[in-house]
């Protein structure tokens, strides 16, 4: 069971900042989970919510900021003021770090809320910038933001993100020519598992916060565990 540190260490720091990734990458955790989201000139950025309320020390929506403009706030302040100022990160700032390191990346797409035209196009663009093709899954609750990307690059993994569950979705994924499936831990059942497996679809499992979540989730045989706590993983992972 590989472990994915979701929008980095965010138990710990500030999520979907490089001080996250950074700190993620140390505890041995196999994956980073991300969003990204387009800005009004454009810009791929990381940032998990529409609007930068929650998070930063701003308001309003990221398609009404300029990178530049976005660039000014700070992201720490969801975890208080003992981070100091942590910008919000372009995915391409994320990709210059991730192509020297071993990590895999699953990066969400957000555009179920907002439809952000050209999101896939200019993420994928990146991507083969920095030749991480091969170490990337795209995944979406707008599960046609997937189906688009697979059939622009058939290169990238594509994964469905899914909110509560889906009969049969080993089979609902492979029919997609989809290869991961990512499924609400509250509403995974056993049986999902099954059909994932019978179907060669790899399942990533979110949000992993208990131990013991975790170790159930090993004895199943999932391919991932989604977590803010990637130390708490590890040492799940790697119990005998």
């Amino acid at each position: 069971m590989k472990v994915m540190a979701h929008r980095g260490y965010s138990g710990k720091y500030p999520e979907n900042t490089m001080l996250a990734f950074e700190e993620a990458a140390k505890t041995g955790a196999d994956g980073i989970e991300l969003d990204v989201q387009l800005t009004k000139d454009g810009q791929v950025v990381v940032i998990h919510d529409e609007r930068i309320d929650r998070t930063t020390d701003g308001s309003g929506w990221v398609k009404d900021y300029t990178y530049e403009e976005l660039k000014k706030f700070n992201a720490a302040r969801v975890k208080g003021d003992q981070f100091g100022f942590q910008p919000i990160p372009s995915f391409e700032e994320y990709c210059v770090w991730a192509k020297n390191q071993s990590l895999f990346t699953n990066v969400e797409l957000k555009t179920s809320i907002i439809y952000y035209p050209e999101i896939e196009e200019k993420t994928i663009a990146l991507i083969r910038k920095y030749g991480l093709e091969d170490r990337i899954i795209l995944s979406s609750f707008n599960n046609a933001s997937i189906v688009l990307c697979r059939q622009s690059d058939e290169t990238i993994a594509g994964g469905f993100l899914v909110e509560k569950y889906v009969d049969n979705a080993g089979v609902y994924a492979r029919t997609c020519y989809v290869q991961y499936y990512h499924p609400n831990l509250e509403y995974l059942k056993e049986e999902h598992v099954r059909s994932c497996s019978q179907n060669g679809i790899g399942l990533n499992v979110w949000p992993l916060i208990e131990e013991e979540d975790m170790r159930r989730m090993k004895k199943w045989g999932v391919n991932s565990i989604i977590t803010n706590y990637p130390d708490r993983g590890r040492a799940v992972a790697d119990e005998d």
